[in-house]
């Protein structure tokens, strides 16, 4: 049996539940009427000062009524709830009539472009690809490219050493000598691989990448050695490129010569770049020296060799006017986006 004043809270209640159109206006109306100040929760609590015959009346009346509401609002909630979370999911459903978004693209590093480039160029003539260890005995880095211990181009290398037999390799100039013991002539490779030197400025680094090239046969000359680059040249520079050769010396061959290439920013004319010379250094070269061909056991009444070195870092920063070599190696992502 209810009570006038019970019944007139849960009726309002009642009302106001159906009136509710979201979660938050369920709630506010739980605490109005079931809260610490709820006006069911007032009247509760204010039984003491009703007479004693109508207290057990009050009191049961509105504990029906506060269990009834409870439910009503849980229903309600959950109701709203699951509405709401509808009317979300609806809102954030895709458009798949959108255009979609491009995933972030990388690209191949400049260096290892160029490294690839001078392989398919070479390998485009006839030469295959050799690797070798990058820590290497003093014997194949030194001794058997003519290069005895009291030899003052070891002071050029300036070589990390683990030990005195051991070390990071300084050129890879071994690969061509552990090519030459397994292989009887015709030999034609070039080695590509990441050299160590204790040198670190803007146009040097500790560690960087040479390509090295080998061409060991019967008849090969020094004019075999100029048409072979005079072609490089061509393929990676451009059609209009020119080289020279500059009298130079390497203990490992003889006669030895400095390449350069004609400037291709300013056609020889002189620039910042080649410093008003008209012509930019790209790598070292020469004939094979007879000690050399003897220390992998080929004889140099018989056959010839010319051979080359250059540093990619260096065709790189010549191809794509870089000044300052660490840029290669600081993984800055505005500078590796150019080559995209």
């Amino acid at each position: 049996m209810g009570h006038p004043r019970v019944d007139a809270i849960a009726q309002e209640a009642r009302d106001a539940v159906a009136a509710a159109g979201s979660s938050a206006e369920l709630e506010s109306l739980r605490v109005r009427v079931l809260g610490r100040a709820g006006a069911l929760t007032q009247l509760l609590r204010s039984l003491g000062s009703l007479p004693p015959e109508e207290r057990p009346l009050v009191g049961a009346a509105a504990n029906e009524a506060k269990r009834e509401l409870e439910a009503l609002l849980a229903s309600r909630l959950a109701e709203a709830l699951e509405a709401e979370r509808r009317r979300r999911r609806e809102h954030a459903r895709p458009d798949l009539t959108l255009p979609g978004r491009r995933p972030p693209r990388g690209s191949v590093h400049p260096l290892v472009r160029v490294r690839d480039e001078i392989i398919a160029i070479f390998m485009g003539l006839g030469f295959s690809v050799a690797e070798g260890p990058e820590i290497e005995s003093d014997y194949h880095n030194f001794e058997a490219l003519n290069i005895p211990r009291d030899h003052p181009a070891r002071d050029m290398q300036d070589t990390f050493y683990f030990s005195e037999d051991t070390l990071l390799r300084t050129h890879t100039s071994p690969v061509q000598i552990r090519t030459m013991r397994v292989q009887r002539p015709p030999v034609r490779v070039i080695c590509p691989g990441r050299v160590y030197r204790r040198d670190a400025d803007i146009t040097h680094s500790p560690m960087f990448h040479q390509v090295e090239g080998l061409a060991v046969d019967r008849d090969v000359s020094m004019a075999d050695l100029k048409g072979t680059l005079a072609l490089f040249a061509h393929e990676m520079f451009g059609p209009g490129s020119k080289i020279r050769f500059r009298p130079s010396f390497f203990p490992f061959t003889e006669p030895s010569a400095e390449v350069d290439v004609l400037c291709f920013l300013c056609a020889g004319q002189g620039c910042r770049v080649c410093k008003q010379s008209g012509w930019l250094e790209i790598l070292g070269s020469g004939m094979v020296h007879p000690h050399v061909l003897e220390n992998v056991g080929y004889d140099p009444e018989e056959v010839t060799g010319w051979a080359f070195g250059m540093g990619v870092e260096r065709i790189a920063m010549l191809k794509y006017g870089i000044d300052d070599i660490r840029l290669f190696f600081e993984n800055d992502l505005r500078f590796l986006r150019q080559f995209a």
